[in-house]
Protein backbone atom coordinates (compact mmCIF):
# COMPACT_ATOMS: atom_id res chain seq x y z
CA UNK A 1 0.00 0.00 0.00
CA UNK A 2 1.33 3.44 -0.93
CA UNK A 3 2.50 5.85 1.75
CA UNK A 4 -0.16 8.37 0.69
CA UNK A 5 -3.87 7.99 -0.04
CA UNK A 6 -4.37 7.52 -3.77
CA UNK A 7 -7.38 8.47 -5.84
CA UNK A 8 -7.44 5.05 -7.51
CA UNK A 9 -5.89 2.20 -5.53
CA UNK A 10 -6.05 0.03 -8.66
CA UNK A 11 -3.58 2.25 -10.55
CA UNK A 12 0.12 1.58 -10.39
CA UNK A 13 3.40 3.50 -10.26
CA UNK A 14 3.49 7.08 -11.36
CA UNK A 15 0.02 6.78 -12.91
CA UNK A 16 -1.49 6.52 -9.43
CA UNK A 17 0.39 9.65 -8.34
CA UNK A 18 -0.51 11.58 -11.50
CA UNK A 19 -4.20 10.87 -10.93
CA UNK A 20 -4.03 11.90 -7.28
CA UNK A 21 -1.91 15.04 -7.69
CA UNK A 22 -2.91 16.60 -11.04
CA UNK A 23 -1.10 19.93 -10.55
CA UNK A 24 2.17 18.12 -9.93
CA UNK A 25 1.30 15.69 -12.72
CA UNK A 26 1.08 18.42 -15.35
CA UNK A 27 4.52 19.78 -14.42
CA UNK A 28 6.19 16.37 -14.37
CA UNK A 29 4.54 15.20 -17.57
CA UNK A 30 5.49 18.41 -19.38
CA UNK A 31 9.10 17.77 -18.37
CA UNK A 32 8.91 14.15 -19.54
CA UNK A 33 7.35 15.24 -22.85
CA UNK A 34 10.10 17.80 -23.38
CA UNK A 35 12.92 15.40 -22.55
CA UNK A 36 11.63 12.30 -24.29
CA UNK A 37 9.40 13.39 -27.16
CA UNK A 38 10.82 16.52 -28.76
CA UNK A 39 12.46 16.25 -32.13
CA UNK A 40 16.13 17.21 -32.12
CA UNK A 41 19.06 16.19 -34.24
CA UNK A 42 20.90 13.33 -32.60
CA UNK A 43 19.05 11.14 -30.11
CA UNK A 44 15.82 9.66 -31.37
CA UNK A 45 12.73 9.48 -29.19
CA UNK A 46 13.36 5.74 -28.88
CA UNK A 47 16.92 6.29 -27.66
CA UNK A 48 15.69 8.83 -25.11
CA UNK A 49 13.24 6.22 -23.80
CA UNK A 50 16.07 3.67 -23.69
CA UNK A 51 18.15 6.06 -21.56
CA UNK A 52 15.17 6.56 -19.22
CA UNK A 53 14.63 2.80 -18.94
CA UNK A 54 18.35 2.13 -18.49
CA UNK A 55 18.69 4.65 -15.65
CA UNK A 56 15.53 3.27 -14.05
CA UNK A 57 16.89 -0.28 -14.30
CA UNK A 58 20.11 0.82 -12.60
CA UNK A 59 18.02 2.58 -9.93
CA UNK A 60 15.98 -0.59 -9.45
CA UNK A 61 12.70 1.22 -10.14
CA UNK A 62 10.78 -1.58 -11.82
CA UNK A 63 7.80 0.57 -12.76
CA UNK A 64 9.79 3.24 -14.62
CA UNK A 65 12.20 0.67 -16.02
CA UNK A 66 9.55 -1.50 -17.65
CA UNK A 67 7.37 1.43 -18.71
CA UNK A 68 10.10 3.31 -20.56
CA UNK A 69 12.21 0.36 -21.69
CA UNK A 70 9.22 -1.17 -23.42
CA UNK A 71 8.30 2.09 -25.16
CA UNK A 72 11.86 2.55 -26.48
CA UNK A 73 12.23 -1.09 -27.45
CA UNK A 74 8.88 -1.04 -29.26
CA UNK A 75 9.86 2.11 -31.16
CA UNK A 76 13.06 0.41 -32.29
CA UNK A 77 11.47 -3.01 -32.75
CA UNK A 78 14.17 -4.43 -30.43
CA UNK A 79 12.74 -6.18 -27.34
CA UNK A 80 15.32 -6.79 -24.63
CA UNK A 81 17.59 -3.93 -25.70
CA UNK A 82 17.78 -2.35 -22.24
CA UNK A 83 18.66 -5.68 -20.64
CA UNK A 84 21.38 -6.14 -23.28
CA UNK A 85 22.75 -2.67 -22.49
CA UNK A 86 22.77 -3.31 -18.73
CA UNK A 87 24.48 -6.69 -19.15
CA UNK A 88 26.91 -5.49 -21.82
CA UNK A 89 27.38 -1.73 -22.24
CA UNK A 90 29.41 -2.48 -25.39
CA UNK A 91 26.49 -4.43 -26.85
CA UNK A 92 26.61 -4.50 -30.65
CA UNK A 93 22.85 -3.85 -30.52
CA UNK A 94 23.49 -0.22 -29.58
CA UNK A 95 24.39 2.65 -31.88
CA UNK A 96 27.99 3.80 -31.09
CA UNK A 97 26.91 7.21 -29.81
CA UNK A 98 24.37 5.62 -27.45
CA UNK A 99 27.04 3.20 -26.21
CA UNK A 100 29.18 6.21 -25.31
CA UNK A 101 26.31 8.10 -23.65
CA UNK A 102 24.97 5.28 -21.45
CA UNK A 103 28.07 5.25 -19.19
CA UNK A 104 27.50 8.97 -18.60
CA UNK A 105 23.86 8.26 -17.73
CA UNK A 106 24.98 5.49 -15.37
CA UNK A 107 27.40 7.82 -13.61
CA UNK A 108 24.71 10.48 -13.24
CA UNK A 109 22.50 7.82 -11.65
CA UNK A 110 25.18 6.61 -9.22
CA UNK A 111 27.35 9.66 -8.54
CA UNK A 112 26.94 12.67 -10.85
CA UNK A 113 30.25 14.22 -9.81
CA UNK A 114 32.00 11.14 -11.22
CA UNK A 115 31.17 12.15 -14.81
CA UNK A 116 34.61 13.05 -16.12
CA UNK A 117 36.05 15.02 -18.99
CA UNK A 118 37.27 11.66 -20.34
CA UNK A 119 33.68 10.32 -20.35
CA UNK A 120 32.52 13.36 -22.30
CA UNK A 121 35.51 13.12 -24.67
CA UNK A 122 34.65 9.45 -25.39
CA UNK A 123 31.09 10.47 -26.16
CA UNK A 124 32.27 13.22 -28.49
CA UNK A 125 34.67 10.82 -30.22
CA UNK A 126 31.69 8.51 -30.81
CA UNK A 127 29.87 11.42 -32.45
CA UNK A 128 27.81 12.84 -29.57
CA UNK A 129 26.99 16.52 -29.79
CA UNK A 130 26.77 18.91 -26.85
CA UNK A 131 22.97 18.65 -27.17
CA UNK A 132 23.06 14.85 -26.89
CA UNK A 133 25.42 14.98 -23.90
CA UNK A 134 23.19 17.60 -22.26
CA UNK A 135 20.02 15.63 -22.95
CA UNK A 136 21.54 12.39 -21.63
CA UNK A 137 22.50 14.04 -18.35
CA UNK A 138 19.10 15.74 -18.08
CA UNK A 139 17.17 12.51 -18.75
CA UNK A 140 19.34 10.57 -16.30
CA UNK A 141 18.97 13.20 -13.57
CA UNK A 142 15.23 13.54 -14.09
CA UNK A 143 14.69 9.79 -14.02
CA UNK A 144 16.55 9.55 -10.74
CA UNK A 145 13.87 11.94 -9.46
CA UNK A 146 10.99 10.04 -11.12
CA UNK A 147 12.33 6.73 -9.74
CA UNK A 148 12.57 8.14 -6.24
CA UNK A 149 9.11 9.70 -6.52
CA UNK A 150 7.52 6.39 -7.53
CA UNK A 151 9.45 4.20 -5.09
CA UNK A 152 9.72 6.73 -2.25
CA UNK A 153 5.93 6.79 -2.01
CA UNK A 154 5.83 2.99 -2.32
CA UNK A 155 3.45 2.88 -5.26
CA UNK A 156 2.38 -0.53 -6.50
CA UNK A 157 3.50 -2.33 -9.63
CA UNK A 158 1.45 -4.58 -11.90
CA UNK A 159 1.62 -8.22 -10.81
CA UNK A 160 1.95 -9.30 -14.43
CA UNK A 161 4.78 -7.61 -16.38
CA UNK A 162 2.75 -7.86 -19.58
CA UNK A 163 0.45 -5.18 -18.12
CA UNK A 164 3.15 -2.62 -18.93
CA UNK A 165 2.60 -3.33 -22.60
CA UNK A 166 -0.97 -2.03 -22.52
CA UNK A 167 0.09 1.61 -22.73
CA UNK A 168 3.06 1.31 -25.07
CA UNK A 169 1.23 2.07 -28.33
CA UNK A 170 -0.85 4.85 -26.77
CA UNK A 171 2.31 6.50 -25.42
CA UNK A 172 4.10 6.15 -28.75
CA UNK A 173 1.16 7.52 -30.74
CA UNK A 174 -0.02 10.29 -28.42
CA UNK A 175 2.81 11.24 -26.12
CA UNK A 176 2.76 11.91 -22.41
CA UNK A 177 0.79 15.17 -22.25
CA UNK A 178 -2.16 13.91 -24.30
CA UNK A 179 -2.29 10.62 -22.39
CA UNK A 180 -2.22 12.50 -19.08
CA UNK A 181 -5.11 14.75 -20.10
CA UNK A 182 -7.11 11.66 -21.12
CA UNK A 183 -6.26 10.04 -17.80
CA UNK A 184 -7.30 13.08 -15.77
CA UNK A 185 -10.53 13.47 -17.70
CA UNK A 186 -11.34 9.78 -17.15
CA UNK A 187 -11.33 8.96 -20.87
CA UNK A 188 -8.80 6.15 -20.61
CA UNK A 189 -7.84 3.15 -18.56
CA UNK A 190 -5.24 4.34 -16.01
CA UNK A 191 -2.79 1.62 -16.90
CA UNK A 192 -2.85 2.60 -20.57
CA UNK A 193 -0.43 5.46 -19.86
Amino acid sequence: MAHVALKDENSHGIVSLLQTFPDTARCLVSLAEHMLRRETPGLSMAEREIIAGYVSRLGQCEYCDLSHSRVGEAMLGRPGLVEAAVCDPDSPDLRPVLKALLPIAAKVQRDPKSVSAADVARARTAGASDQEIHDTVLIAAAFCMFNRYVDGLDTSRPADPSEYDEGVERTIERGYVEVLEELLSGETNPESK
